[in-house]
């Protein structure tokens, strides 16, 4: 640039010589605009570069705060060049975004690679096995470092015989959180149900599955469901297929209780629809339950138990039995005869001709005999202690020891007591009788059966939803066509056992019955437990023990007596001393969490002696995930009453898939009734 300057200068100089002064003039004038154009230029340049130094600078400054050092920036007047390697997409994104914040985005030039990513995302680990019987298939993909050989150490230890084919694939890539669990949740339910499909993932198993029988699928579902580890979703579906009934059998009865089924049987969906139908009619009410099996003896089955029961309503009383074709209609001498022989005549001529009827009017005198003091009859009973009282008569000495031998092994020896005297002169099929009624009684919980020359009477309590529809079938078979039998068997769920396995509602239930009777006390204004209230949290204790682990809160609730604040901190103290009492005696409480409510939610009024005495108390309520599993429960259980309410009120109009599930919800059964959720303090 000076080099050029001075060039210019010497010309000037020599064109100054020799010019006149107004041709220097207008060379002087020619160089100012010259030097003006020269100058303009060289400030622009400088103005550039400074504007380009400061662009840098600032995005340089920019992109190290954010730790984006490995960008380059370069300036070419207005426009910025970014080039260099990014570890990823998001990298590379990052440092255009800071550039952007310094320079507008439309002046920024993007050079930036990215490098390529030798990281590969870890696959969805799963495995699904199936089972039917001793053949066992293994199908998925899971962690290398899985010991898949403990796997079929597992399922070969459900069966010595049992066949497993290892089809699993694997992927070098670290075990899952949970996956463990699950798959040591998932080969439990698989050893539980011979025929079954369990679908393992780290977080979820599904289990799909096949019972031999409703109950049996109960106890199934139950013993899932109180398993499930915490924290894993678990899908449990397993079915039941129609029974196989043999005699396929229906009992409807009519006396002073109403009208109601001992048992009843149907083979189609359309059959059951229609025999609950007629059954409603004639005065049944409630919940009906008829089982849809397998095994009837005839496709006229429906037509058949429909008139029997049409027959039995228009005499008003008695009971009518269908053991396959064979009908057994009995009334009792209170039927008018005229309405008797009507009933049967019409009856004949509406059944289909593969049923065979027989039809008995008991005697007027029949109320005298059984009153009898020297009446025949053979009688076994059982105490709610368990004690097992034969009386009665029997033929011979063999007859009496094959009684007592069967009596003994039913309830064993110890239980047993004899008592019948011999008498050689009793009615023929007697020995069989008798062995008859032993058997069961062994079906009852206790009770009592007594056997006459012609007549069967049942009464007592069963832990079994169908005892009656048990008991009905195998005397129908065993008595044969004619027979007389009556049935008063009430079901107690507290001798079910899969009623009484506990699950969280069950558990949550039993403690508020506990408490329902008397409640946990403390000295006045302290958080001691008063001594007399130690058998008290002993019950609790088994409780909880026999329920395994759960989550629980307990609650203390003071009356309004005293300062907010005090009442607060009392009830807080008084829950504490509840679970460390708990504790102390063994029971799981290390997943219960303690709450103090103070006098904020009573239910009884606080200006009563009684009243604030009712809410001076200790409350133990189900959280977290153990609350939705007896949610669940519940809704399971009001889902199944009202599926069964529904069919049975619709007969007439829909029938239910051949694929439904007969549950009987039987009344009593059920939780009772929640208080309203608290807030979450």
């Amino acid at each position: 640039m000076t080099e050029k300057f001075a060039i210019l200068t010497q010309w000037l100089r020599s064109a100054a010589l020799g010019t006149t002064s107004s041709q220097k003039a207008l060379v002087l004038m020619s160089v100012a605009f010259v030097l003006a154009a020269i100058l303009s230029f060289a400030a622009a340049s400088l103005a550039a570069r400074g504007i380009e130094y400061v662009v840098e600078r600032d995005t340089t400054t920019a992109l190290s705060d954010q730790g984006l050092d490995w960008a380059e920036v370069a300036t070419d007047g207005l426009l910025l060049t970014l080039r260099g390697e990014a570890a990823s997409e998001a990298e590379r994104f990052r440092a255009i975004s800071t550039v952007s914040t310094v320079v507008a985005a439309e002046r920024v030039i993007d050079e930036i690679t990215v490098a390529p990513s030798m990281e590969v995302a870890a696959p969805r680990f799963s495995m699904e096995i199936l089972r039917n019987g001793l053949d066992v298939s293994m199908i998925g993909l899971v962690p290398a470092d899985f010991d898949t050989t403990q796997v079929v150490s597992r399922i070969e230890a459900i069966d010595s015989e049992i066949s497993v084919v290892n089809m699993l694939e694997t992927a070098s890539h670290p075990v899952p959180f949970g996956w463990e669990q699950a798959v040591s949740y998932g080969l439990d339910a698989l050893g539980l149900i011979p025929t079954s499909k369990i679908s393992i993932g780290a977080d979820q198993v599904e289990v799909t599955g096949l019972a031999g029988s409703e109950r049996e699928r109960d106890e199934m579902r139950d013993k899932l469901t109180r398993d499930r580890p915490r924290g894993l979703i678990a899908s449990v579906s397993i079915s039941a297929p129609r029974p196989v009934i043999t005699p396929f059998t229906l009992r409807f009865v009519i006396d002073e209780a109403g009208a109601r089924f001992d048992a009843c049987s149907a083979d189609t969906p359309e059959a059951r629809a229609a025999i609950l139908s007629a059954a409603r009619a004639a005065g049944a009410t409630g919940v009906l339950n008829c089982t849809i099996g397998l095994g009837s003896p005839t496709p006229r089955w429906q037509a058949g138990a429909v008139e029997a029961i049409r027959a039995l309503a228009q005499a008003g009383a008695g009971s009518v039995t269908l053991a396959d074709a064979d009908i057994s209609l009995v009334v009792p001498s209170s039927v008018a005869s005229e309405v008797f022989d009507q009933t049967v005549g019409a009856l004949e001529n509406r059944l289909p001709d593969v049923f065979s009827l027989d039809a008995t009017r008991l005697p007027p005198s029949d109320e005298d005999i059984l009153r009898s003091e020297d009446v025949l009859e053979f009688v076994a009973s059982r105490s709610q202690e368990g004690a097992v009282l034969l009386r009665g008569r029997l033929s011979d000495e063999r007859l009496r020891d094959a009684v007592q031998s069967l009596a003994r092994a039913e309830f064993g020896l110890p239980a047993v007591q004899m008592s019948a005297r011999l008498d050689p002169d009793l009615p023929e099929g007697w020995p069989l009788r008798a062995l008859l009624a032993v058997d069961t009684l062994a079906q009852l919980e206790y009770g009592m059966v007594r056997m006459r020359p012609d007549r069967f009477d049942v009464s007592g309590v069963s832990g079994n939803e169908s005892a009656s529809e048990d008991i009905s079938r195998v005397l129908a078979d065993k008595l044969g066509q004619g027979a007389v039998f009556n049935l008063n068997i009430r079901y107690d769920e507290r001798f079910d056992p899969i009623a009484m396995q506990p699950t969280p509602a069950r558990c949550e239930r039993w403690i508020q019955e506990i408490l329902d009777g008397e409640q946990i006390t403390f000295d006045p204004g302290s958080a001691s437990i008063v001594t007399g209230a130690a058998r008290l949290l002993d019950k609790i204790a088994e409780t909880l023990r026999e329920c395994g682990r759960m989550e629980m809160e307990i609650a203390g609730h003071t009356d309004s007596q005293g300062g907010l604040e005090g009442n607060m901190r009392l009830s807080q103290r008084r829950a504490e001393a509840v679970k460390a009492a708990l504790l102390g005696r063994g029971a799981p409480v290390g997943d219960f969490v303690v709450m103090g409510y103070g006098p904020e939610f009573p239910i009884a009024d606080n200006s009563t002696a009684a009243g604030r005495e009712a809410n001076r108390r200790i409350e133990f309520r189900l959280i977290g995930a153990s609350a939705e599993a007896a949610a669940a429960e519940r809704a399971q259980a009001a889902g199944a009453e009202v599926e069964d309410q529904t069919a049975t009120a619709a007969d007439e109009t829909a029938a239910p898939s051949e694929d439904d599930l007969e549950i009987v919800v039987t009344e009593g059964a059920g939780d009772s009734p929640r208080p309203p959720e608290r807030p979450q303090r």
